[in-house]
């Protein structure tokens, strides 16, 4: 657009482009960290550590479960925040991902009594969207859960032949895809709450019907998510006749 004075003001350089800056990338570098050790410590006495300890045995275990929760990190919380950023960004708002250092000190506070409130941060977005924009931006986050989820629970019914020995190479696959569809089926349905500054709420404002939509599949897949976990039967030692 014009001023006054007839020389062009550059609201967004970049305008509709994916761009980071310097401190959110250090942003978002400490946030992964953070969330992949308080995974770690959540997971810590489940039964993935178990079988990683056959595989990569008892000083190795601990590396690759901070893998697989590097992993989940990566494939669950940031493409979340992705999805925010990109679209606003498609938009030609302001969008960067900042910490938040109260929610680091809870993310690893609630990971170490036994569950997890991941608030390591978020997107901040500045420029101006209507109803429709704010929605589809708000909207963004929870389906790349949703999909993610759905991938999880595929994988699972697709390689499930319980039992399995814990020692198993595909029991150790079948427990990581069911830590995706568990974990982006819960953050879906946690995000699609209507309530302060979650997502839900303002896809609800623009379209009440794709909220509903959004939302059942969302809480689907938290249900099998769970049922799959029951379902799952294994040995605890490798086969002494094999």
């Amino acid at each position: 657009m014009q001023d006054p004075y007839d020389y062009e003001i550059h609201v967004n350089p970049g305008y509709g482009k994916k761009r980071f800056s310097s401190e959110e990338i250090r942003d978002i570098f400490v946030a992964i960290v953070v969330l992949s050790i308080a995974f770690l410590i959540l997971y810590r006495n489940q039964t993935i550590m178990a079988c990683l300890e056959y595989h990569l045995g008892e000083t190795g275990r601990w590396a690759g479960l901070f893998a697989i929760c590097f992993f989940l990190v990566v494939f669950s919380f940031l493409l979340h925040e992705f999805g925010h950023k990109f679209t606003a960004q498609k938009y030609g708002m302001w969008s960067e991902f900042r910490l938040y250092p109260v929610g680091l000190i809870l993310t690893l506070v609630t990971s170490m009594m036994g569950f997890l409130f991941a608030a390591p941060g978020a997107v901040y977005i500045r420029g101006y969207a209507d109803i429709e924009k704010n929605g589809k931006i708000s909207m963004a986050g929870p389906i790349v859960n949703i999909i993610l989820a759905a991938i999880g629970i595929a994988a699972v019914m697709t390689m499930n032949n319980s039992p399995y020995w814990l020692d198993d190479p595909a029991f150790l696959a079948i427990l990581v895809f069911m830590m995706l569809a568990s974990l982006n089926s819960f953050l879906a349905v946690f995000n699609l709450i209507p309530l302060g500054p979650l997502d839900g709420g303002k896809i609800l404002t623009w379209n009440k019907v794709v909220w509903i939509g959004m939302f059942a599949i969302a809480v689907i897949e938290v249900i099998c998510a769970y049922y799959m976990t029951s379902d799952i039967s294994y040995y605890p030692m490798a086969n002494p006749f094999i």
